[in-house]
């Protein structure tokens, strides 16, 4: 056989292996995905979709609606890269669908920073288009000169502000001092044969204490941050023990109108030992009003039931607003609990004369958190200026509750 049949042989082999083999260049580029609204009509809703593994290891991705043609901002999550995240902000009817595609890109068309996060060594605050959202501590914070040091707390959020600027929480509250802003602690429990108190610091049992941030992310959809704190046995001896390690991540999405905010927290034991949580009528992630909010005539809790403060205690709704006015006008915070929550919807315990108020699953019995499983617990928070609206505040639980399908069609 001639060399030049040889070579053109060996060509036609070389063909054909470069065919038969998956190179990088032919990792899938592109991904349509259609968003399907369900029994209930859409607009201005956060949605995610999870990425496959090569579109998730694209340098930069970009999404364009199709029935309009335009361009829609994307953000991948800093704590997990697979997660793609936007905005459906026209109005998708009930029983409708729209599809969307994205696709990998060379150049980052996301540029803008509409919600950021900042560090500064004390705190994470994250910032909506310039203006403050809410400020979560990761140094320690000492209470008021005076009041007894054993108060000070680190890895909770205040303050909680509305788009107008009014700020909805209180960190050290005269009345309870142990009560901070949005925090999470349990309060009747029992580890390694102790009663421990991680609620009440007074008693000296236990407390609550931000750890290391462990991932940060800015960007045109979202501003995120992901903490660890750790729940302490102080009853134990010279040095406290960690009995629970805890996760948060909070999200803060770019919608200006109300600021839409969604927190996680993932808690397991530090150690082989369980936690016992006893049955106890208050305890877990908790919303400590301002203190303007006292003794206000204005000031209340209206529950998606259609329940407030004189009759709401340790119902179980899925959503709670605390409300009153701040500088002469009304505004407030609606919590929404997530239907995947143990024991959802949970009894919200309503107190009767603080504007404070917390989802409390063990109102329900006892539980206990065991090694080798994880506790997690989702809310959305939205605050507001003006009074609440239950049928927007309804409407924003089914975005979040039953949230419209994303579907992977190519």
């Amino acid at each position: 056989m001639k060399r030049t049949q040889l070579r053109f042989l060996a060509g036609i082999a070389m063909v054909v292996m470069l065919l038969a083999t998956p190179e990088v260049s032919q990792a899938r580029q592109t991904m349509l995905v259609e968003v399907q609204a369900g029994s209930h009509d859409r607009r201005n809703v956060p949605l995610s979709v999870t990425l496959p593994e090569d579109l998730a290891a694209a340098k930069h991705l970009w999404m364009q609606q199709l029935d309009s043609g335009q361009p829609i901002p994307v953000q991948r999550s800093a704590h997990d890269p697979s997660q793609l995240f936007w905005i459906m902000r026209d109005t998708l009817s009930a029983r409708q669908s729209r599809r969307f595609r994205i696709s990998a890109s060379e150049f980052d068309r996301n540029r803008e920073l509409h919600v950021a996060v900042k560090e500064d060594g004390e705190a994470l605050t994250v910032l909506l288009r310039g203006k403050p959202v809410l400020v979560y501590h990761t140094a320690v914070v000492t209470p008021p000169t005076g009041v007894d040091p054993i108060f000070r707390r680190s890895g909770f959020i205040h303050p909680l502000q509305t788009p107008s600027g009014r700020v909805l929480t209180e960190a050290f509250p005269e009345d309870h001092l142990h009560q901070h802003g949005v925090f999470n602690a349990w309060v009747k429990t029992t580890y390694d044969g102790r009663e421990v108190d991680f609620w009440n610091q007074k008693a000296g049992t236990g407390t609550v204490e931000h750890v290391e941030v462990t991932s940060v992310g800015s960007g045109p959809v979202f501003g995120e941050f992901s903490t660890k704190l750790r729940h302490l046995d102080l009853s134990a001896g010279d040095e406290p023990v960690t009995v629970l390690d805890e996760t948060w991540t909070v999200r803060v999405y770019d919608m200006a109108d109300r600021y839409v905010i969604d927190l996680e927290s993932a808690q397991q034991c530090a150690t082989d030992k369980p936690l016992l949580l006893q049955e106890f009528h208050y305890g877990g992630m908790a919303f400590r009003g301002t203190s303007e909010w006292l003794g206000q005539q204005e000031s209340d809790f209206l529950t998606s039931e259609g329940l407030s403060r004189a009759d709401g205690n340790h119902s179980r709704p899925q959503w709670t607003d605390a409300f009153g006015i701040v500088g002469s006008q009304p505004c407030g915070v609606a919590v929404l609990q997530h239907p995947l929550n143990v024991r959802f919807p949970a009894p919200v315990r309503l107190h009767p004369e603080k504007p404070y108020f917390v989802y409390t699953p063990v109102a329900l019995g006892e539980m206990a958190i065991e090694p080798e499983q994880t506790l997690t617990s989702r809310f959305r928070y939205i605050t507001h200026d003006g009074p609440p609206e239950s049928r927007s505040i309804s409407a924003a639980w089914l975005d979040y509750g039953e949230p419209p399908v994303v579907k992977i069609l190519e």
